[in-house]
Order: structure tokens, then sequence, then C-alpha cells
């Protein structure tokens, strides 16, 4: 499978209060701007909102299951949240080659621009990526 510079994949969901109990669940992070909506109506928010990383972590579905996809392993990611993610939004994560290069050793590394996006458009985080990726043994599970 090759890869060029302007590939792009996208993963959509709606966050709902069962993803964010079960990151909850999965991490321990219990902040109440999470988890408690009297506290977070009295936040500079006015309701709950997901955990950025949660959030980020559609991101990594992108990478593990569509660009570039079964054999992809995380080198790096960096990112930058830009605006809240409110329970109920959809979110849109999606990567797009920017670089591609060989490995002597064979394989792939990527380099993606990484970003997501709410249902009005609006961009709540962005980063870039570096991924290694090599092709699973006898092609695709």
């Amino acid at each position: 499978m090759r890869f060029k510079v302007g590939d792009r994949a996208s993963y959509t969901q709606t966050l709902s209060e069962a993803h964010v109990a079960l990151f909850v669940g999965a991490v321990g992070d219990t902040n109440p701007l999470h988890v408690d909506e009297a506290y977070a109506q009295r936040s500079r928010f006015g309701r709950r909102i997901a955990q950025g990383i949660l959030v980020a972590g559609l991101i990594s579905t992108v990478i593990g299951t569509r660009l570039p996809g079964v054999g992809a392993i995380y080198l790096s990611q960096s990112l930058r949240f830009l605006k809240p993610t409110y329970l109920g939004d959809t979110i849109t994560a999606t990567a797009v080659v920017k670089a591609v290069r060989e490995r002597e050793k064979g394989g792939l590394v990527l380099t993606l621009d990484t970003f997501c996006e709410n249902q009005r458009g609006e961009r709540v985080i962005e980063g870039e990526a570096v991924v290694l990726y090599e092709e699973p043994e006898g092609g695709k599970p």
C-alpha cells in the first residue's frame, strides 16, 4: 500500500454521556468540568465538556483504522486544544498525509496533519502525528 501527500481520511462520532463515563472508568479523570453538571454550569463553559484527550482519541481511530490503518503505530502526536467539546457535539477527526518517508529497516514513516472539527465546522483540536506504518503480513487482515 502506498500513500501520497494529500491523502486524507476521517471518522465521525457524537460524544455522549456514555463516552465520558467510559473514559472516566478507563483513566480516572473525574474533573468536575466533565462529570458534575452543577459545577460545570458555574464554569466559563456553562455546561459539561468532554475531556480533551477523549476527543483527541478520535484521531487515533482514524490512524489505526483508516489512514494508514492496520499496521500503524504512533511515534508522536502534538495537540492544540482550540475550543471545548460539549456532550452531544458531533466530532469529525481527520488525518491528512503531509510527508512520507521510507525506512531503511522497512516500512514507512508518515507525517500527518490531524484535526477535529465539531458539527459547526469549528476546529476544536489540531496537531501533527508521526506514524510508523508496516504492511501487515499477508496484506490486510
